[in-house]
């Protein structure tokens, strides 16, 4: 099967997936409950309010949104279930553009009029504090390098290193069953340096490609066993094709996705962590993940804010 006869399930319009990074390395929406988002079931998804009267004294960066009347967020736009761009509508969609979408709703702007800016990785830090974007949505991990760079709201979702195999196969388990399994991931990514420092498989057994994609492809023809990254990510290939991919469900890392900030402004930190706090106990975020995430088959975890 190709890769890209998958998207039929999830993504509008025949997604291009392109190349795919993990753990927090290397993204204009539809409005919700359009019905042309791709990477979502948009009948599912929630809709999103508009705050109104919202005042962040003190904050720069709100300051900046208010003047501008709209916001420039970072994303990513390569990860299906995520942050993915419809090639043949330019519109971005997945579960960390809603969160993004949902983070703009409470702060007084109109989702439909968020720019998506695609960010490469090593650009992240940088774009944030030049002010090239407002905040940052796409699989962005926590980690207190970052952090004396950047701030973070959340996480607004918890990761972790899983295996993404076929659908039939009931010998793969978790890592500790990995022996003797051909072992895909992305060349240089940390999920593949751990597969091999902790000698999860033979050094033979380890297969690298430049795309997930590519991994995705010889899993399914069997030429590997296993595809493995951050189960977020493993959960969008899942969803596009459930009746023949999994995930295993047995995290081996943890990785904590942020929003990504000013490292300086506090209170724009505070009102969007409040924002999302709201989402989960209202049940929003919950609905956000059924339509993306959820749609692989895993079961939904919430996350806990960690507020500083």
């Amino acid at each position: 099967m190709r890769i890209r006869t998958l998207a039929v399930g999830l993504l509008a319009g025949g997604l291009a997936l392109t190349t795919l990074t993990a753990c927090g390395k290397e993204g204009t929406p539809a409005t919700p409950g359009s019905g042309e988002q791709s990477g979502t079931n948009a009948a599912a998804l929630p809709t999103y309010p508009v705050a109104t009267g919202v005042d962040l004294a003190g904050s720069p960066v709100f300051a900046k949104m208010k003047a501008a009347g709209a916001l420039t967020v970072g994303a990513k736009d390569d990860q299906p279930g995520l942050g993915q761009k419809d090639p043949t509508t330019g519109k971005f969609g997945g579960f960390d553009v809603e969160i993004a979408k949902l983070v703009s709703a409470g702060l007084g702007f109109d989702p439909e009029k968020i720019t998506f800016r695609t960010v490469d990785s090593g650009a992240r830090e940088q774009t944030i504090a030049n002010g090239d974007v407002n905040y940052y949505v796409g699989t962005y991990s926590i980690t207190d390098k970052r952090k004396a760079l950047v701030s973070f709201a959340g996480p607004y979702f918890v990761a972790g290193q899983d295996l993404l195999v076929r659908k039939d196969d009931t010998s793969i388990t978790g890592k500790e069953t990995l022996k003797g399994k051909k072992v895909c991931s992305v060349t240089g990514s940390t999920p593949i340096q751990k597969v091999r420092s902790e000698n999860l498989t033979e050094p033979g057994n380890i297969v690298e490609f430049q795309k997930y994609s590519q991994c995705v492809e010889k899993l399914l023809s069997k030429d590997v066993d296993a595809v493995t990254t951050d189960d977020a990510i493993l959960k969008g290939f899942a969803a596009q094709d459930p009746d023949n991919l999994k995930v295993v469900g047995k995290t081996f890392s943890t990785e904590k996705y942020g929003i990504g900030l000013n490292k300086d402004d506090k209170v724009l930190r505070d009102k969007i962590n409040e924002i999302l706090q709201k989402s989960l106990d209202d049940g929003t975020w919950k609905k956000i993940y059924d339509a993306t995430l959820g749609k692989s088959g895993s079961d939904a975890k919430l996350p806990t804010l960690e507020k500083y």
